[in-house]
């Protein structure tokens, strides 16, 4: 499934969620791993497991978590890219934690670079 050159292309971790506000009319494609994801406003659940393709439904705040590692695509109506606002919110997970560890602070120049 290549959505790499179309669409935001999302990875979580295991139970890693993130909310995607108002995005109704694009298509989550799951390359890899499980999510599980709820919409803002109704009562069923979906799962998505990779290969499969799901179009969110209506707008509010779309939750996904992934029940593994998880890799998935969000690509706008008609396939146009989505660029989500700096709003959709990311749980802090244990990537995060060792990302923020190696980040070099503000101002750092390596030697070799």
């Amino acid at each position: 499934m290549a959505c790499f050159e179309t669409g935001t292309v999302v990875s979580l971790a295991a139970r890693e969620a993130i909310t995607l506000p108002d995005i109704r009319g694009a298509t989550l494609r799951v390359t890899r791993g499980t999510v599980w994801l709820t919409q803002e406003g109704d009562r069923n659940d979906v799962v998505l497991r990779a290969g499969d393709n799901w179009v969110v439904e209506r707008d509010g705040g779309t939750v996904v978590e992934a029940q593994d590692g998880v890799t998935f695509c969000v690509v706008g109506r008609e396939g146009k890219p989505l660029h989500l606002p700096e709003t959709a919110q990311r749980s802090v997970g244990l990537w995060d934690a060792v990302t923020s560890l190696l980040t070099p602070p503000p101002g750092y120049h390596a030697p070799y670079a």
